[in-house]
């Protein structure tokens, strides 16, 4: 596991988290072991940070903003909470995917594209990058892009860890252009409802 700052930063403080010494893709492809230490690095880089609020995030594919095809994250140092975290106090309801180490995986009712996936704990905690459920949640979020994999392909995805009042991961797989309609007016289209999305994770 290595930590090193962004070659192209989006902002002042960027870093990118290198999961794996050997060369693989996709955060599908890291053991329970590296996924561990994915957590342990977003922990003990947020406590030696400069301030602001931690974006952990994971780009995977061209079309989902990847510029590296080696499996990695980024942490990216805003300085203050943004509009998307201060605005949002509670996890949304959905249909239920799966449960497992106090963790809940559910795909939103108002899915914004098809396979999104919110995983969050049973019990509301509000500090994700300390939580000792992060770890299992990163193991949680792999296994789901497992099922997506042998779903749809090596599809491009966006995950990141929304820290807010309930923290949660959240999955969303690139399965649709965006345009006018979702960029400008903030409204999605969705060609899978949330209940067969569900429906094709828990048998995926």
């Amino acid at each position: 596991m290595r930590v090193v700052p962004n070659l192209f930063p989006a902002v002042e403080h960027h870093e990118v988290v290198v999961h794996s010494p050997a060369h693989v893709r996709s955060i599908a492809e890291l053991s329970d072991a590296q996924l561990d230490l994915v957590a342990e690095a977003w922990r003990r880089r947020r406590e030696a940070s400069p301030g602001g609020y931690a974006h952990a995030l994971v780009n995977e594919g061209r079309d989902a903003g990847a510029s590296l095809p080696h499996s990695h994250s980024q942490l990216v140092w805003l300085p203050t909470v943004p509009p998307g975290v201060a605005v949002e106090t509670a996890l949304g309801e959905g249909e239920p995917v799966l449960e497992r180490d106090g963790l809940a995986a559910l795909c939103p009712w108002a899915s914004r594209l098809p396979y999104e996936v919110q995983i969050a704990p049973v019990e509301p905690e509000a500090d994700g990058l300390r939580s000792e459920l992060l770890a299992p949640a990163l193991r949680l979020l792999a296994e789901l892009v497992r099922r997506l994999h042998s779903l749809e392909g090596p599809v491009p995805l966006n995950a990141w860890l929304h820290e807010g009042a309930h923290w949660h991961l959240e999955l969303v797989p690139r399965l649709a252009i965006l345009a006018g309609l979702e960029l400008g007016a903030g409204v999605y289209v969705n060609s899978l409802p949330p209940e067969e999305a569900a429906e094709r994770l828990r048998s995926g």
